[in-house]
């Protein structure tokens, strides 16, 4: 059976936690959100890829993000780098992404940090960091699949939503939206690639797999 339906009452708990401003909700849920995906990748796929790793990467990033504080953070964006890294990885490894893609979000990511830097103040330089290697996963998510590039374009468009709000600038429903968006990505990232590589899990025999082209402050902003 899958675990999808598991994955959907961990977010709706998470989302009522967030809704509600229920801490002791969102200390329940937020940390089941990426292991819970991790099992149903672990139990379809049978094999630990970067994904995987980018999940358990999530896991530490969605506790360090339930603690208050510029540490917690910065602890919260150095996990959520390991995330993007192996996403990235993995989905370089599977196709090489569209030039347009990676041109229009590296155009967003040079807009936003433009638009941001004055308000940064000491986060400057580690979102500019991150939010590269964020920008970059996003693009190369657009050479996997559809369900994997929108994925990739939530996950960007949530940590946006928090780096606006470390600059001090925070949207009506900042809290749901921010969640909403992540719950969303990591879903269809997860699925879409699971989708994206099946093939690869079972290789039949004599054959080997189809080859790839090689190739960002409140502690509980999310």
């Amino acid at each position: 059976m899958s675990l999808l339906w598991l994955f959907g009452v961990v977010a709706a708990v998470e989302l009522i936690g967030v809704a509600t401003d229920s801490t002791l909700l969102q200390w329940l849920a937020k940390p089941l959100l990426a292991p819970v995906l991790l099992a149903h990748l672990l139990r379809v796929r049978r094999r630990v890829d970067p994904v995987a790793v980018g999940l358990v990467f999530a896991t530490g990033g969605d506790i360090a993000l339930l603690v208050s504080g510029d540490t917690a953070f910065l602890v919260g964006m150095g996990c959520f780098l390991g995330t993007q890294v192996a996403f990235l990885t993995a989905f370089l490894r599977h196709r090489r992404p569209p030039v347009v893609a990676v041109a229009a979000y590296l155009a967003c990511w040079v807009a936003a940090n433009l638009v941001l830097w004055n308000s940064l103040g000491p986060l400057r330089l580690p979102v500019l960091g991150y939010s590269l290697a964020l920008s970059l996963m996003a693009a190369a998510a657009a050479g996997v699949s559809r369900r994997v590039a929108l994925g990739g374009g939530l996950f960007l468009v949530s940590d946006l939503l928090i780096g606006m709000d470390a600059a001090g600038s925070r949207i009506p429903g900042h809290g749901l939206a921010v969640m909403t968006t992540y719950i969303a990505a990591l879903l269809l990232i997860t699925t879409g690639w699971l989708a994206a590589t099946a093939g690869r899990a079972r290789p039949t025999a004599g054959t080997g797999s189809p080859a790839g082209a090689p190739g960002p402050v409140s502690g509980n902003a999310r």
